[in-house]
């Protein structure tokens, strides 16, 4: 059966850190939270990955992102893993994968995997394991309505039922939002830009 994975990252932030592409003194896009899909080629879950992760440099979450997110310090300390554990474990679900994202996700990824090998930590799997994208460009233009929304509101912008409990801006369910829609497009005869399925 072929499969791919949609995936989504919550990383640290602050008021105006968008608007600022994290320019301040301090603000890294520190991974927090990742959330990921195994799909069918037909949009079916096949498998689910989540795991928190523990900031390195940023080791207090700012009161934005846990009011975004709903991740609180507690959970993170007691329940994340270190970074290079959570990006080995999520390379290793990727590995010979096409590997989705709704906009550049695989950027912050990329950078924080640099940062882990700067500090001397060795990842068990390599960004060149699977084949990343970003198809929001293509799910924009199929699907104009969802040009101006988060990857956690596509389910809504396209009228469809709520497809996990959880709210946006939680890794997972963001997760689940975006395959809902991929299953919406595909179902509707927009079917995945070519090599997107392996």
């Amino acid at each position: 059966m072929s499969t791919f994975v949609v995936f989504d990252l919550e990383f640290t932030s602050w008021p105006e850190a968008l608007e600022r592409d994290w320019g301040e003194p301090g603000q890294l896009r520190e991974i927090v939270q990742i959330g990921a899909l195994r799909l069918s080629e037909d949009c079916a879950v096949v498998e689910e990955y989540e795991t928190l992760v523990r900031p390195v440099v940023n080791r207090e979450l700012s009161p934005y992102f846990t009011e975004l997110t709903g991740i609180g310090q507690e959970s993170v300390d007691r329940d994340g893993v270190s970074p290079a554990e959570a990006l080995s474990e999520f390379l290793g679900f990727c590995r010979g994968q096409s590997v989705l994202s709704y906009g550049n996700d695989m950027v912050v990824l990329g950078e924080n995997m640099g940062w882990a090998r700067a500090r001397g930590e060795q990842l068990k799997h390599s960004f060149l394991d699977a084949g990343f994208l970003n198809v929001r460009p293509w799910l924009n233009t199929v699907a104009p309505s969802t040009a101006p929304m988060n990857v956690g509101r596509l389910w809504e912008v396209l009228g469809l039922p709520r497809p996990a409990a959880g709210k946006e801006h939680s890794a997972l369910f963001d997760c689940y939002s975006f395959a809902a829609a991929l299953k919406h497009l595909r179902d509707h005869g927009h079917p995945l830009p070519e090599g997107c399925v392996r």
